[in-house]
């Protein structure tokens, strides 16, 4: 009976005490709603109505969810876009990390313009002779029968047989037996033997023995190695006929070949380091002497020309060699530098995006800039930017594409404009891409297929190929129906398929390949949107690439299907030139 009466005991204070606490916990409570750290719903105001992607800002939906293409939690839209400057693009940490956003300061440094060179060692013209026959006669003996044999000064190289030699040899003879009677007809025999080259020793030699000699040899006019030899065994020669060719190779020409945009910046005078292929770890150097006063119209390059030493033959004729020319440019103090990455082209056009930082978070401001000369891996900036300043050195393109579908002031499109209507598919002049039935993607996959094909024989130079391609290719814009595209597909369409017909006409009757690369360029910027618009095909990815030295310094587009640079505007005279600029994925 004790037990119970405690146990009760206890249990009455415990309710006690409950609702002690019941009526504290009632005093104390909130006047709002609870906040919960992961509750959507009480983080975002009711307001909300459009919910967009930080890294895929042409995504729009009614209602919150995941980013249907990377799978990121979609954020409010007016999150998003904070108040500020409407030309500025605003982007979220998280955006600037998946877009690899990289950002740098302008700075000011030292312009040293760098020009990389390719050539040969060559002979010194000047120090190559043509060993000749003084005599008119047939060859007996060749003491040097191959070519790269080296040779001394006064060296027997041959001996020949010479009638007319034979009688001058008496002529002495006879003259001999009247020379203190008539002593200048001794000299006159004498003097018809040194004009035919032989030495006052040759002569001694020949009045000693008493009798006409019926082998003549040819002596070495110079030291050198023979790089050609010219006769053989057997051979009649008439006089001043040439024997072999020798060159002294004791200093010899470095041939370097300086592409017509490099020779603003390679002079006579300037320093060139290079190695040679075929002697690793070794380097030289020497001055420019002498630049080539007309360029080759084929490979569009002139011959700049260094003269070294060279002690002990190491360098031998036909090596290749690779050299550096380092020019500083002539300007006030040091210039204005900006990344290469961080600059954009289209045209005669260059921006680059500006960092901006206030209390919204960071955005990026679209500015076009005047450029100098490429510098290494830099860029000389004329105008359009300030020491300090911060850019965006990898990533642009990105940015570029936010501003595009954002509806402002762009690359592409540096007026602004609307960039979507609010659906998933955004438009493709702004980068997004357009959707289209099977049958019509299949219609624009073989436009492309033949755009490649046409691509490759420019590629090659072959002029019959691209005019084939590009007649090819204008039949099949023509035969496209209207009817597969419909909407916005349809706009696209009539945008640029007009137009890259046009260029195609002009392709198609080009006279040569220069012709046919010039109208390359205006019809590649129209299938460039198509691709953007409609592309790519069956999962392949489609690489946007752009040769600034193209269209005379211009700059032009191409599409290829392949990373590697081949490009189409210059073929083999500089096939490497030119970089990926976008990837269509």
């Amino acid at each position: 009976m004790k037990n119970i009466k405690i146990n009760r005991s206890t249990l009455l204070t415990a309710i006690v005490m409950l609702a002690a606490g019941l009526l504290i916990g009632w005093l104390i409570k909130p006047s709002g709603p609870a906040v919960h750290g992961h509750g959507a719903a009480a983080e975002v105001p009711s307001e909300v109505s459009e919910w967009t992607c930080s890294m895929h800002p042409q995504i729009r939906q009614p209602e919150p969810g995941q980013c249907p293409i990377c799978g990121m939690d979609l954020i409010p839209l007016e999150d998003d876009m904070p108040e500020g400057n409407p030309l500025e693009v605003r982007m979220s940490p998280t955006a600037m990390q998946l877009a690899s956003v990289q950002t740098a300061v302008v700075g000011r440094g030292t312009a040293v313009k760098e020009v990389r060179l390719n050539g040969k060692v060559q002979p010194d013209e000047r120090l190559i002779f043509s060993q000749s026959t003084h005599i008119d006669g047939r060859v007996e003996e060749l003491a040097i029968a191959f070519t790269g044999e080296p040779v001394r000064s006064g060296q027997k190289l041959a001996g020949i047989y010479s009638p007319e030699l034979v009688t001058a040899q008496e002529e002495l003879f006879s003259a001999m037996k009247f020379k203190d009677m008539q002593p200048a007809l001794f000299s006159a025999a004498k003097e018809k033997l040194r004009n035919w080259k032989l030495t006052e020793q040759q002569i001694e030699n020949i009045i000693a023995a008493g009798k006409p000699q019926e082998r003549f040899p040819i002596l070495a006019d110079v030291s050198g190695i023979v790089l050609e030899k010219k006769v053989n065994l057997g051979d009649y020669l008439m006089r001043g006929m040439p024997l072999y060719d020798i060159a002294d190779l004791s200093r010899v020409w470095v041939l370097f070949d300086v592409y017509e945009s490099d020779i603003p910046w390679t002079k006579v005078g300037s320093t060139v380091d290079f190695t040679i292929q075929s002697l690793p770890g070794e380097n030289f150097k020497g001055k420019i002497t002498f630049i080539g006063p007309v360029i080759n119209p084929v490979t569009r390059v002139a011959t700049a020309r260094v003269e070294v030493s060279n002690p002990g033959g190491k360098l031998k004729p036909e090596m290749f060699a690779s050299g550096l020319v380092k020019t500083r440019l002539e300007s006030q103090g040091e210039s204005l530098m900006a990344p290469r990455s961080a600059v954009m082209w289209t045209g005669e056009r260059s921006v680059v995006y500006v960092k901006r930082t206030s209390d919204q978070g960071v955005s990026f401001l679209m500015r076009e800039i005047t450029l100098g000369p490429l510098v290494g891996d830099s860029y000389v900036v004329k105008e359009g930017l300030e020491p300090g300043e911060e850019i965006a050195v990898n990533g642009a393109f990105s940015i570029d594409a936010a501003a595009q579908l954002a509806g402002k002031p762009s690359m592409m499109n540096p007026m602004g404009g609307a960039a979507n209507n609010g659906h998933q598919h955004g438009d493709a002049a702004t980068g997004g891409q357009v959707a289209i039935s099977r049958e019509a993607k299949a219609a624009v996959r073989k436009l492309f297929g033949i755009y490649f094909s046409l691509k490759d024989a420019l590629v090659k130079g072959d002029p019959a190929t691209s005019a084939r391609q590009a007649s090819a290719l204008k039949t099949a814009f023509e035969k496209t129906e209207m009817s597969l595209f419909s909407g916005q597909a349809h706009d696209h369409w009539m945008s640029h398929s007009g137009a890259a017909a046009a260029a195609l006409k002009k392709l198609a009757a080009a006279k040569d390949v220069d012709e046919a690369r010039r109208h390359f360029k205006p019809l590649s910027g129209q299938m460039v949107a198509l691709a953007k618009a409609f592309g790519p095909f069956g999962g392949e990815t489609i690489y946007v690439q752009h040769c600034p030295m193209a269209d005379d310094n211009a700059g032009a587009d191409w599409l290829s299907l392949d990373r590697e640079i081949r490009n189409p505007y210059f073929g083999d005279k500089m096939l490497k030139c030119g970089s990926v600029t976008e990837t269509i994925q």
